[in-house]
């Protein structure tokens, strides 16, 4: 469930600004509306804190955690974080100076070792001597023009080279070497020094990798810090007062006004605007809809204020196709037992956790019914695992007096089920959303309803070849279609007529969109396909392993366990691929979701 935002104006005497916002941090209530960024100072102090704990976990040791410091206090981590930081600067400037050198070297190096200096000084004794490089011809003309005053010298890169009294005169074309600052064996004692002084910043560095705690500690402090300027420049004022905005869940606004009360703040509360576009969404996930947040978390995904919260379908969905996608009730175990090992390693069950548990057994059943374990035709020769197969849709049809055809078929039909029913679940959503809300766009959406299951019958009968009559089917889709031009233009702010012309005008975009439906409802052959492909390849690199024999069955083996870990990896992949697309894509699409949401995120201290 979305929870109902308020929007909130606190006020103060300008004089208790600071006061005012460390009440409403330590209430950690109020989303602040339009916050503002926290001062450039402390934004460039982050970066390079963030910067160097980057640098020094690069010099940690992981094996190494009795090593690890403790949190030092504030003086003595601005003591060792000086000698971080002038570290770092020193390193990245040595390194610079060594890039530097190594060009010049590479530059002067066909030269020879001469002195710079030596030059120079006969420059002074009145010799303006310059360094050329030509090609033969051109060193021949040099030669025969008396005007021109040149001394031979070791041809570089095999081109003619001369040190000329003076400038060659523009029609002789020529490259002329610019002398360098220093000589080729100086530059290499300045690499040299500069490498010994890199290698002793890097023991600075390493030296300093055990106060990694104290980072952290350093950026949590900062980032308070941040937040707090940020709040700060968020508030407006004028000469007598102070005042800041933002938006509460109705829920926490008792809270709020017990804390306000306590804190002597002058506040008012009114509801969000119609036309607001910037109010956060914080969902209030039940017991089973909590356990996809590590999902949407990482896919950074989040339904509008005013969009439906669709996470426990997402869920029931998403761990249905996880199953399929990974189709082997061996892999289940296998995650399974990973799972356990990590529940015992964090001596704590988390979402996280106890989203693999749901998926691991949810992937041995499916792998159960289909008498799918590693890929192993021999599976079915045990009587315990033979039992739990549904014959119908069983990996190895041929011991239940079924053909391969005949399950494949089943599975296919299946697949095009579960995409009839999410989508048709989809826009019953919406449906339910728009009806309260007097938007007659619900009848598209019924339209759509209607247009799903006519597309899941053809595709029935073109896919599977069953026997459908189609002429009530394109009846449906015609009355489908229909009912979404009439409607699908329709919303509250228009009048009928005007939502007529609205979906009469779009009726070309909508004639694609019911072919596009078709689509999407073929699309969800995906999970028959890609659950298949995962079972060949697991066959394909059992049968590779089981034709070798005596001392090749080393190999064999290493064979088996390579091919099923990358099976396993390229399924995790594909779930990714298939199994989140279809639920944010197809079924979102249906619901009316764009994931347009922006997190809920209250001014508050952060641990």
């Amino acid at each position: 469930m979305i929870e109902k935002m308020k929007m909130l104006h606190i006020v103060a005497s300008a004089s208790g600004k600071e006061e005012m916002l460390q009440d409403l941090r330590d209430m950690g209530l109020l989303h602040l509306a339009e916050k503002q960024s926290a001062s450039r100072e402390l934004n460039e102090e982050f970066q390079m804190l963030s910067k160097a704990s980057n640098v020094l976990k690069e010099y940690a040791d992981p094996k190494a955690k009795e090593k690890k410091a403790g949190v030092l206090s504030d003086s003595e981590f601005e003591k060792m974080y000086r000698g971080v930081r002038d570290a770092i600067e020193k390193k990245e400037s040595l390194n610079q100076a060594i890039g530097a050198a190594n060009t010049e070297l590479d530059r002067i190096s066909a030269w020879g070792d001469f002195s710079p200096e030596e030059v120079k000084a006969l420059k002074n004794e009145g010799f303006d001597l310059h360094f050329y490089r030509m090609g033969s011809k051109e060193f021949q003309d040099a030669v025969n023009d008396e005007n021109i005053r040149l001394i031979r010298l070791a041809p570089v890169d095999k081109m003619d080279t001369v040190a000329v009294f003076g400038t060659l005169p523009p029609e002789i074309p020529a490259t002329e070497f610019m002398l360098p600052e220093h000589s080729a064996s100086e530059l290499k004692k300045q690499i040299e020094d500069g490498r010994k002084a890199i290698a002793e910043c890097d023991e600075t560095l390493k030296a300093a990798s055990i106060y990694e705690a104290s980072f952290d500690d350093q950026m949590v402090k900062l980032q308070n810090r941040m937040n707090f300027s940020a709040a700060g420049n968020t508030a407006q004022s004028d000469e007598d007062f102070v005042w800041i905005s933002g938006y509460i869940p109705e829920a926490d606004m008792d809270k709020f006004k017990a804390a306000a009360a306590e804190k002597s703040l002058a506040w008012a509360v009114e509801d969000v605007s119609e036309e607001d576009e910037h109010i956060p969404t914080k969902v209030k996930y039940n017991k089973v809809s909590r356990l996809i947040k590590p999902v949407f978390d990482i896919l950074g995904i989040l339904p509008g204020y005013r969009e439906q919260d669709i996470s426990l379908w997402f869920f029931l969905f998403f761990t249905l196709f996880f199953a399929m996608i990974i189709g082997d009730g061996g892999y289940g175990v296998l995650i399974l037992l990973g799972t356990i090992a990590l529940h015992v390693k964090q001596k704590k069950i988390t979402n996280v956790t106890f989203l693999l548990y749901v998926l691991s057994i949810a992937t041995v059943i499916w792998g159960a019914l289909t008498g799918t374990w590693f890929g192993m035709e021999s599976a079915m020769k045990v009587p315990i695992l033979k039992a739990m197969v549904f014959p119908s849709i069983a990996t190895y049809p041929e011991y239940f007096g079924l053909t391969a055809n005949d399950s494949q078929n089943a599975i296919m039909k299946f697949s095009f089920s579960i995409g009839a029913v999410q989508m048709a679940l989809g826009s019953i959503l919406a449906i339910k959303k728009k009806m309260p809300a007097k938007d007659l766009s619900w009848v598209a959406d019924a339209g759509w309803t209607i247009a799903v299951i006519a597309m899941y019958l053809l595709a029935l009968n073109l896919v599977i070849h069953e026997d459908i009559d189609l002429k009530p089917v394109f009846t449906l889709i015609g009355i489908a279609f229909v009912l979404v031009v009439l409607f699908g233009g329709m919303s509250p702010d228009k009048s009928f007529g005007d939502g007529l012309k609205a979906g009469l005008g779009g009726a070309f975009t909508q004639f694609l969109n019911t072919i596009s439906c078709f689509g999407n409802v073929m699309s969800y052959i995906r999970l028959f396909a890609v659950g298949m492909a995962g079972v060949a390849i697991s066959q394909s690199f059992n049968g590779i392993a089981a034709g070798m024999h005596g001392p090749m069955m080393i190999v064999g083996v290493v064979v088996v366990l390579v091919g099923h870990a990358l099976n396993i990896v390229m399924c995790f992949l594909s779930v990714v691929v298939h199994g989140v697309r279809l639920n944010v894509l197809e079924f979102s699409g249906q619901a009316g979701l764009e994931w347009t949401g922006i997190p809920y995120e209250p001014f508050k201290k952060v641990n």
